[in-house]
């Protein structure tokens, strides 16, 4: 019983809706191969009668000779069902591709990228996304590791407001990662520029905020709205602990020591102080599970790019999350900057970077560092930040990989394709040499 019933249910009634675009092709793969089947049937049975011929003759073509009618429906035959076949695999692949994509694309989507490499990606912000953009068009076994840190703007709002973990960026995850991708970057992205409450939200961290509620909790949330927007590999909170981004800085005048809380207000102090340390409160917040378990299965793990202080650098200073990193088999490669960003890495070199992660967790876990090698541009006087270069010589640099990573639209920051390929290159001869 249960067989049939499911049986009846693959055998739905919408298959008979009017539009579909399926049922003038099964119709037309009929009329050939009833062709094609009357074309055998002579072959076989000599059907010529004595008596002169009728209308029925000539629809089957009987006052021809035995020969030419095999061939006729033959031929007609084999094109018909041609056709309908072609058209009715087009009509079926439709559905599930945008229509600028052809068969080719889509059976790549479908077959080739599920079977990619699990990459993890950690950071947050406009960073991690645009890197999320450019690994998806080669594999959908990506995992993001989103900082959950952030106080300010609208995350910083509804995270004290409702008392949910700040959307913000899981909302651009999410955004980089869903199908849909330019019109749900579109919608998400889109903040409310008048109206009591809702100005200055962006209505994916609403939506976020929402789910959160409706299903109960806010990784229940965040699963239902990636799955609702068919969002291609996984979006994880690296805690679930509401943690605070604290840093110690040092002023030059006096010259000691401040203690900051808030991510704002360690990127605002940071305008008069150099950061020198940055730690979490509470020190000893667990990680979310599933991120442990998907840096430890890795083939691939990547930080950056991204703010360094409040983007970068939050995610390693969960324990869990660091010790994974310690024992994890797979390349840890940590992808730098264009530009330094004020208050945070001014007049950071390549090596400063490294230099902050490696005072966090320690020397050795990051051996590979994607950094541009693109300055043939001016950076807008407004950013007040200076190109990214490296200080060594060519000896000292070896752990670096030099490219031309810029988005020539907006040379602050990564092209997703551009850095996606230079990471992979790189993956696979490390692979192939080994």
């Amino acid at each position: 019983m249960n067989r049939l019933n499911r049986l009846t249910r693959q055998l739905s009634w919408k298959w008979l809706y009017v539009g579909l675009g399926v049922k003038r092709w099964v119709v037309l793969l009929g009329v050939g191969t009833l062709a094609l089947a009357l074309g055998l049937a002579h072959c076989l049975v000599d059907v010529a009668g004595a008596t002169p011929p009728t209308f029925a003759d000539y629809i089957t073509l009987r006052v021809l000779d035995r020969p030419t009618r095999v061939g006729v429906f033959g031929v007609v035959g084999i094109v018909l069902i041609a056709i309908a076949l072609a058209k009715l695999t087009g009509a079926l692949v439709f559905t599930f591709t945008s229509e600028d994509t052809n068969l080719a694309e889509a059976l790549y989507r479908k077959r080739a990228r599920p079977r990619g490499l699990k990459i993890v990606a950690m950071g947050g912000g406009t960073g991690l996304s645009t890197l999320l953009r450019g690994l998806k068009e080669h594999t959908d076994r990506l995992t993001a590791i989103v900082t959950v840190a952030d106080d300010g703007g609208s995350s910083g709002r509804l995270r004290r407001e409702l008392g949910v973990l700040p959307p913000g960026d899981l909302r651009q995850c999410i955004a980089a990662l869903a199908r849909a991708e330019p019109l749900m970057t579109a919608l998400f992205e889109y903040r409310f520029g008048e109206g009591t409450g809702l100005q200055g939200h962006a209505f994916g961290n609403l939506f976020i905020a929402a789910m959160a509620h409706v299903t109960g909790n806010f990784e229940r949330g965040l699963q239902e709205s990636s799955r609702v927007l068919a969002v291609r590999g996984r979006i994880l909170p690296a805690t679930l602990a509401n943690v605070t981004l604290c840093a110690e800085t040092r002023g030059t005048d006096p010259p000691m020591l401040e203690r900051v809380a808030g991510e704002s207000a360690v990127t605002q102090r940071g305008q008069r102080a150099r950061i020198v340390r940055a730690y979490l409160e509470p020190e000893d917040a667990p990680a979310y599970p599933g991120v442990v378990r998907a840096l430890l299965d890795a083939d691939l793990i990547i930080a950056g790019p991204g703010s360094l202080y409040t983007s970068v650098i939050p995610n390693l200073l969960i324990a869990e999350v660091r010790r994974a990193l310690e024992v994890a088999r797979a390349p840890k490669v940590y992808v730098c900057n264009i530009a330094t960003q004020p208050g945070e890495t001014d007049d950071f070199s390549v090596e400063d970077h490294l230099a902050a992660i490696e005072q966090h967790i320690g020397a050795g876990i990051f051996t590979r560092v994607i950094a541009n090698d693109n300055y043939a541009f001016a950076l807008p006087p407004s950013a007040r930040s200076q190109l990214v270069r490296a200080r060594g010589d060519d000896a000292s640099r070896a752990w670096i990989t030099f490219a031309d990573v810029v988005d020539v639209q907006r040379p602050w920051r990564h092209d997703p394709a551009k850095l996606a390929r230079v990471i992979l290159d790189w993956f696979n001869a490390q692979r192939n040499s080994a």
